[in-house]
């Protein structure tokens, strides 16, 4: 489906005109790697999955924005198109409201730019968990920049490392890449007292992940 086809969807909040344009900014950053059907594809089917679950429309366009760059870049390198400088590491749980966010975040803290990270969720949530998101400031970790995500198979694609966290078999399999499961508690409707527990829990994984990865 492409932009123009778009008429008569429910839900969808913002002109066909508008998501031409992030496809063409994004046309123009994607150059010589993708043509403009696959960006337009890309486009729409970003907002389309990100509507589904955004409650606060007013950040849907950089939402969507950022997801779309987020999906090509990560099927530009499982396509080789890209380099790939450092590992690539997908977390994945279920809402991507919590636990996935977390790692995701403290990993990218503790490796320093030295991993690329990225989260998503196989049946997304409608916002990060408020008390994740106190859990982690008191790390000094801000995440008003993280939404959750709907899982794609771009991303697990691109992943050296694939870790999911209670999502069952909702990742695709792919030969040569680095499979784990973390036995987590789902922190959802559980107090900041408990979300603490978990959220040392995944530090603690975490840092032994990059012992492995960055000897």
């Amino acid at each position: 489906m492409d932009l123009t086809e778009r008429r008569g969807m429910p839900g969808l909040a913002y002109p066909e005109e508008y998501l031409r344009r992030l496809a063409g900014d994004l046309t123009e950053k994607f150059a010589g790697v993708f043509n403009s059907e696959t960006i337009e594809r890309y486009v729409l089917e970003s907002y389309t999955g990100l509507l589904r679950t955004s409650t606060v429309r007013t950040h849907l366009a950089s939402r969507t924005i950022h997801f779309a760059t987020d999906r090509l870049t990560a099927l530009a390198q499982a396509k080789g198109a890209i380099e790939r400088t450092v590992p690539e590491v997908l977390f994945v749980c279920e809402q991507n409201a919590g636990r996935s966010q977390m790692a995701a975040v403290l990993t990218a803290q503790l490796s320093q730019g030295r991993v690329h990270v990225r989260s998503a969720g196989s049946a997304p949530g409608k916002d990060l968990n408020p008390a994740v998101v106190e859990a982690m400031a008191e790390l000094g970790l801000s995440m008003t920049e993280e939404f959750p995500k709907p899982l794609t198979d771009d991303v697990v694609q691109a992943a050296d490392v694939v870790v999911t966290m209670g999502c069952g078999d909702a990742c695709a399999i792919y030969p040569g890449k680095r499979y784990e499961d973390w036995e987590l508690t789902d922190p959802a409707g559980l107090s900041l007292v408990e979300v603490r527990v978990i959220r040392d829990d995944i530090r603690t994984r975490v840092e032994a992940l990059l012992a492995e990865l960055l000897p």
